[in-house]
């Protein structure tokens, strides 16, 4: 069995170098896809459910996915709430048997982000599990703007939530289909110099592979959230495999094929993430 909690991953990629990655999940295809890809790998994995996961899954339905993808894996896994809104969101997901949740209070004021924050800890904590807070607001390609994260408030956040990870806003995007951005290195550089916490990158698709592999080596960073790019690959292999035979209707089929595609885009994206001697 090798389920395990945010920080049992996150504390020693801290320690050691290197980063972890949370793989945002749709469904059964993807999630069995990114835990194949980790054990080839050798390396741990994140399956994370989003609000478009569980607006199409029940969080107890993804409980159990998660769970039995974990107690069956040679790697530690972690079942991950992401983006929880609520803390009823948080404590649904720690009653379905998820490790950690990520509270999502970056829209709101300070001392409210803080306060909300420190009272899913205090839940999560109770019950055994991780919890990761977000701090500054992390935008959307083509929607929300961001609004970047200020370190004394970061540091302020850390110390006053207890969270065993934190998000922060940097010049990362979420959604984003390119590699062209790149983040802020010094506002990274200025977090890490006041906090102890393991830092989490959100929309890290949008990132240069260069820069995951430096920050996952030289920096805080130790996590970071991978969706879109993953996405694209299964969307590539269905289209594949619907057009090489339009006559076929059965699903299971089609979906079958999109595996081999989507374990190795994944085994691309946990490669960049390993320390120096995993490489």
């Amino acid at each position: 069995m090798t389920v395990a909690t945010l920080a049992e991953v996150l504390q020693p990629a801290l320690r050691d170098g290197h980063a972890v990655a949370g793989l945002v999940t749709l469904g059964w295809e993807d999630m069995r896809a990114y835990v194949a890809a980790a054990e080839v790998e050798g390396v741990p994995v994140i399956l994370q459910a989003g609000p478009s996961c569980r607006a199409h899954t029940p969080l107890p339905i993804l409980g159990k996915m998660f769970r039995h993808l974990a107690e069956e894996a040679s790697v530690p896994v972690v079942a991950h709430l992401d983006h929880g809104y609520t803390l009823e969101d948080c404590r649904i997901a720690i009653e379905s048997g998820f490790t950690s949740v990520m509270f999502d209070g970056s829209r709101k004021a300070l001392g409210e982000n803080i306060a909300e924050t420190a009272a899913i800890v205090e839940m999560a904590y109770a019950a055994g599990v991780s919890c990761e807070g977000e701090i500054g607001f992390v935008g959307y390609s083509g929607g929300a703007s961001s609004a970047g994260t200020n370190p004394d408030e970061a540091r302020r956040f850390a110390m006053e939530t207890n969270v065993d990870a934190m998000a922060i806003s940097v010049g990362n995007v979420h959604l984003q289909q390119d590699k062209e951005g790149g983040l802020d290195i010094d506002r990274i550089r200025a977090i890490e110099a006041i906090t102890e916490v393991p830092l989490v990158i959100h929309g890290g698709s949008g990132v240069p592979v260069a820069q995951r592999i430096m920050l996952a080596r030289q920096s805080s960073v130790c996590k970071f959230n991978i969706g879109t790019e993953l996405r694209m690959a299964f969307g590539a292999a269905m289209r594949n495999a619907v057009n090489s035979d339009p006559d076929r209707f059965d699903r299971v089929s089609i979906l079958s094929e999109t595996h081999d595609p989507v374990v190795a885009a994944a085994r691309r994206v946990l490669r960049a993430f390993k320390g120096e001697t995993k490489c």
